[in-house]
This record gives C-alpha cells, sequence and structure tokens, in this order.
C-alpha cells in the first residue's frame, strides 16, 4: 500500500492530532480510521463520470505513535471498481499537503 507515514508522535502529539480528526473529519466506523472527502475539482475524468461511485476519499489512520494517510482513493459505494486506484499526482500532492497543514496548524514540529 502506498502511504504518506507520520510515525514518532509523542502521547501529546498522537491527542491532539486525534482530537483534530474527532473534530474535523467523518469516522469510518472503526476506531481511529477517518475518511477524508476529495474536493471535485482534484477529480480524474474517470472518477467525474463515476457518479454513482462518489463521493471519493482517502482513508487516515492513527494510533499512538503514527498517523497513515493512505494514497488509495477509495469510494464508500463499492468496493471495486475502475474509478479507484492510487492518487494521481494532483490528488497525492493535496493529500500531503492536507497531512502537512494539520501538523502545522496543531504546532507540531516532525
Amino acid at each position: 500500500m502506498k502511504q504518506y507515514v507520520i510515525d514518532q508522535l509523542s502521547s501529546q502529539d498522537y491527542f491532539l492530532v486525534k482530537d483534530y480528526l474527532d473534530k474535523h473529519l467523518k469516522n469510518a466506523g472503526m476506531e481511529g480510521i477517518y475518511w477524508i472527502p476529495i474536493d471535485e475539482n482534484l477529480l480524474t475524468e474517470v472518477q467525474k463520470s463515476h457518479t454513482q461511485c462518489q463521493p471519493f476519499c482517502f482513508a487516515v489512520e492513527i494510533v499512538p505513535n503514527k498517523v497513515t494517510w493512505e494514497l488509495l482513493v477509495r469510494t464508500n459505494n463499492r468496493m471495486r471498481c475502475n474509478c479507484m486506484g492510487y492518487a494521481n499526482e494532483l490528488q497525492r500532492n493535496w493529500l500531503v499537503g492536507f497531512a502537512d497543514s494539520i501538523l502545522e496548524r496543531l504546532k507540531i514540529k516532525i
């Protein structure tokens, strides 16, 4: 799995990030896993055309010492479809920027 991983979080940083995720993202129904909706402007032409698969999202998982941002574009409406797959460059850069902006907002230095 391709991922953007931020590890070596202190316990204080873990609680700061977890609290932020709890307040700002949709919980995926499993402890520590959240959905990050992908802006429609970032979708590929195939993803835009698959209205039945929308909305698209990335998953993020937080555990006590790390946060893992999956680089897989998912849909909650289907298990498999050709519109799902690894993020393209634009989507990947957006996700990394999103993750980094949370750390910056919370004043976490890694």
